[in-house]
């Protein structure tokens, strides 16, 4: 596998989000398929790197969904931004009753031997890429 090949997104991946909006009987060519491939990755690759970006102006190396939301808008992509920031919000808000239910069954039922992790962690972000510049 090449180096190009290995910054595409899986391609497999996308033939299945891309029948995901199509009639069942309808076929989508190879030739389709590795077009918007290559057109996800490369807008994956500019906005990750828009991100990137100002994370290396504010010395951090930690690429967060909040850095994602700022660089969709800096780059013009206002209505994803405000789509993608609205899963942010609730994704965070999912993942903080799940650790207050972990929380929650451990007080009843004692220890599970699990980690436990900060809730407030997920305020600025938990998941998020490490910048490796």
């Amino acid at each position: 596998m090449t180096d190009e090949q290995d910054q595409l997104l899986p391609i497999a991946n996308v033939g299945r989000i891309m029948k995901q909006t199509l009639p069942p009987s309808a076929k989508i060519s190879k030739e389709a398929k590795e077009t918007m491939q290559e057109c996800a990755s490369e807008f994956i690759s500019f906005v990750t790197g828009e991100a990137s970006d100002k994370c290396h102006k504010e010395n951090r190396k930690t690429v967060n969904g909040d850095d994602i939301c700022w660089a969709l808008s800096s780059l013009g992509f206002d209505n994803y931004a405000e789509a993608i920031t609205r899963y942010l919000h609730k994704y965070r808000e999912l993942e903080r009753e799940k650790l207050a239910n972990q929380h929650k069954d451990e007080g009843c039922n004692g220890s599970s031997g699990k980690k436990s992790q900060n809730p407030n962690a997920l305020e600025k972000g938990n998941s998020s890429l490490t910048n490796k510049t």
